[in-house]
């Protein structure tokens, strides 16, 4: 469980200051878990989320009240959840993935904790990593040396691979740095990359139609707010065509990716540590459970 939930329980302890809750807390928190995705794909992050928050003395039917809302794979619900939330009220808004993106012109007058996996400076959601803007601040699980290894992982299970498609939004910020070391990677490797980028699901369709005309041996997916939602779409025609797919979290491997591989631990005391998670549909290289 705690390779798997690292993210929830740095946010408790962002959304809770240590010395308050040490003192004895009376008053009763209320904390908005806002997300675009479903439910069903966020229940280790929740877990971990009330086991921090517990073991900081923030307890659900004591002192602590936690208002979900997700958006079931439609970003577009997200202002309107938001709203919800803040009319409520709620103290802060945990705002998950791309749900963070959605918020953060809106106005709302709560603080809001972040976490995504987005280069939070290019997003401008920050000056710098020390300086976030405004009444948002967060974390960022953005690794992209991870999609190197992803090439080399596939380069393993692949017999002689030689060409993989990477299918990724140009807007997620930080989808330059993930594709530029992509490419550096497959150079060494003695690999041909084709960049697919897709905005849209328009785009996607487009993209999906070209690549079943000329299919690679492989595809890196990208890993975003948007991908997340085209999961099923994207790895059911990879499937249709026997071509495997690799991408950064373990709900991509749950949908049918060959293999999943990102970081799942951090350590509070010295900050953000990286240590890589990796789950197949079939072998795992390493356990993430």
């Amino acid at each position: 469980m705690k390779r798997r939930v690292f993210l929830a329980s740095l946010l408790a302890v962002v959304a809770v200051p240590r010395n308050v809750a040490a003192q004895g807390v009376t008053k009763v928190v209320h904390i908005g878990w806002l997300t675009a995705q479903q439910a069903s794909s966020l229940v280790p992050y929740v877990e971990a989320m009330r086991i921090a928050l517990a073991d900081l003395g923030y307890v659900e039917g004591r002192n602590l009240v936690i208002e979900f809302r997700y958006g079931d794979d439609v970003i577009e619900r997200v202002p309107e959840l938001a709203a919800e939330l803040a009319r409520l009220p709620v103290d802060l808004i945990v705002a998950q993935g791309a749900a963070a993106f959605e918020v953060r012109g809106l106005g709302l007058p709560v603080p809001i904790v972040y976490s995504m996996s987005a280069d939070p400076v290019s997003a401008g959601f920050a000056d710098s990593l020390a300086r976030p803007r405004g009444n948002m601040t967060g974390v960022t699980l953005m690794a992209v040396e991870f999609n190197g290894k992803r090439l080399e992982l596939l380069q393993e299970i692949v017999p002689a691979l030689h060409k993989v498609a990477i299918i990724g939004n140009p807007e997620h910020p930080g989808a330059h740095l993930e594709r530029a070391f992509s490419e550096e990677t497959a150079g060494r490797l003695g690999l041909a990359i084709e960049y697919r980028p897709t905005r849209t699901r328009d785009e996607l369709t487009t993209v999906l139609t070209s690549i079943a005309a000329d299919p690679p041996q492989a595809i890196s997916l990208l890993a975003d707010g948007f991908a997340i939602q085209n999961r099923q779409t994207i790895i059911d025609f990879a499937m249709r065509l026997r071509v495997p797919v690799i991408s950064g979290w373990p709900v991509f491997a749950r949908s049918g990716a060959i293999c999943t591989y990102g970081p799942y631990r951090i350590v509070p005391e010295v900050g953000i540590l990286y240590r890589p998670h990796s789950q197949g549909r079939e072998a795992r290289r390493a356990s993430d459970g």
